[in-house]
């Protein structure tokens, strides 16, 4: 960090001491740049941080977007003080995910249809403007009369500016469209944020905003964060390959065991687990968050885990014994199995089971990874299985809920990097905190430190 900064010009605030500030306000739920300098001309304890010297918002505010690999590293320096100090074993961690809110709205975006009626029309405007003051030197002293005939210009320079904002991103949409989904045709209802173009619209149940998807691994005993990155998947069906690499790049080893939900039921999740050798439990239905006893039985849908898939003849079988053989293939390995309409029509749960509109037999989805979604299934119906499983709600769950009641529900700065930066740095402070109290409580001591434990 030193090294960028040159001793030329006015004397610059030392890292240490920035960092210091951020660490502390954000482990205190102040993360506007305004209010921390503030605190630190209010509050005695920022005070001391800030050795009565505290930088300017906008120092603070640069210092926190322009460092995001820095704050990667001191996430990577507090889990590896944490074990160290014996916090982090690595033995059974749980990940998870949570969405975050980005510095935007949805006020602030257009549709790929709307972006490109608005650029022909902004063009068709600009041509226009460009006749008329063409035409300007001709016709001043009639039509501007005593005017200075400045307006047009002034017109112009701002629908340019329009048409600008417009086309880049426009040009934004149509390549993160093209990384998604190479060579298909955009819909015209996709959309795109002005001020910040890297988030993206998440949500459930008519919640939906622009938002940043939050992942962490945790270890399970004393909370630590041991891994944390941001994603743009809107769910967490590609987040395990990534979370793995990140855990062995930070540590330098793996987990013995590794727990997460239904949502990380996938089978390029499941792949991964496999192929690092984690021993890995994932739930394999929702049961976990919809508690099938409270809702009765002949009202429960009939879900995709109540069938059984036949690895040998490569089919599943209905609850009620029918047999859905392979009906397709795509080239991008996706598999479709279908039952029999006339057994289906005449099928006691077909309202509980059928899910087309049509009134088509049921259909399964699923791909060649389908042996590794049944092998681990089979696994989660064990008891050993389901108590290590059961662990998860209290080792990473509670670490989202300390996150958010500490004040952090969104971003406070834009883009895809600077955003996981900030990310870094909120999962630092927590690292941190749950370190102090380790020390203070007595868990674990180090005499040169001079802590005086104290009671619970």
């Amino acid at each position: 960090m030193e090294n960028k900064y040159s001793r030329k010009g006015q004397n610059a605030y030392h890292p240490k001491l920035i960092i210091s500030i951020l660490v502390y306000s954000y482990s205190h739920g102040i993360f506007s740049s305004r209010e921390i300098e503030k605190s630190c001309n209010e509050d005695l304890s920022f005070m001391y941080i800030a050795e009565m010297n505290c930088p300017n918002f906008r120092v603070l505010s640069d210092f926190r977007k322009n460092n995001t690999k820095f704050f990667h590293e001191c996430f990577k320096q507090s889990v590896l003080l944490a074990m160290e100090l014996g916090l982090a074993s690595l033995g059974h961690v749980s990940l998870d995910g949570s969405k975050f809110k980005a510095t935007t709205s949805k006020h602030k975006a257009m549709s790929y249809k709307r972006l490109k009626e608005k650029e022909k029309e902004l063009m068709s405007e600009i041509d226009t403007l460009i006749e008329k003051a063409t035409r300007c030197d001709e016709e001043e002293d009639k039509e501007y009369k005593g005017k200075t005939g400045y307006e047009i210009p002034e017109d112009l320079k701002h629908k340019k500016e329009r048409l600008v904002k417009i086309q880049a991103a426009k040009e934004a949409l149509q390549k993160r469209e093209e990384e998604l989904h190479p060579g298909g045709r955009i819909d015209d209802a996709k959309q795109i944020s002005f001020a910040d173009k890297e988030a993206r619209i998440m949500g459930k149940k008519g919640d939906f905003d622009y938002r940043y998807n939050g992942q962490i691994c945790v270890n399970e005993d004393n909370q630590i964060i041991v891994a944390q990155h941001l994603s743009q998947n809107a769910n967490d069906k590609q987040e395990m390959s990534p979370a793995i690499n990140i855990i062995q790049e930070t540590t330098g080893t793996l987990p013995s065991k590794m727990s997460s939900d239904n949502g990380y039921m996938s089978g390029d999740n499941i792949q991964a687990l496999e192929d690092s050798g984690i021993d890995a439990f994932i739930a394999t239905d929702k049961s976990e968050k919809t508690n099938k006893i409270l809702v009765a039985e002949s009202d429960r849908k009939i879900e995709k885990s109540d069938f059984e898939y036949n690895e040998k003849e490569d089919s599943f079988s209905c609850p009620e014994g029918q047999i859905l053989p392979l009906k397709c293939e795509t080239k991008d390995g996706k598999k479709i199995y279908q039952g029999s309409f006339d057994i289906c029509g005449c099928c006691e749960y077909k309202t509980r089971c059928c899910k087309s509109d049509k009134g088509s037999a049921r259909t399964i989805c699923t791909d060649d990874k389908e042996p590794l979604r049944q092998k681990m299934k089979k696994k989660m119906e064990k008891e050993s299985s389901k108590e290590i499983y059961g662990r998860r709600k209290v080792i990473v769950e509670p670490v989202f809920g300390q996150i958010k009641n500490n004040g952090f529900r969104g971003l406070s700065v834009r883009g895809f990097k600077r955003a996981g930066g900030e990310f870094s740095l909120v999962c630092t402070a927590h690292n941190i905190k749950k370190i102090m109290k380790a020390i203070l409580k007595g868990v674990v001591c180090s005499e040169s430190w001079d802590l005086v434990p104290i009671s619970a």
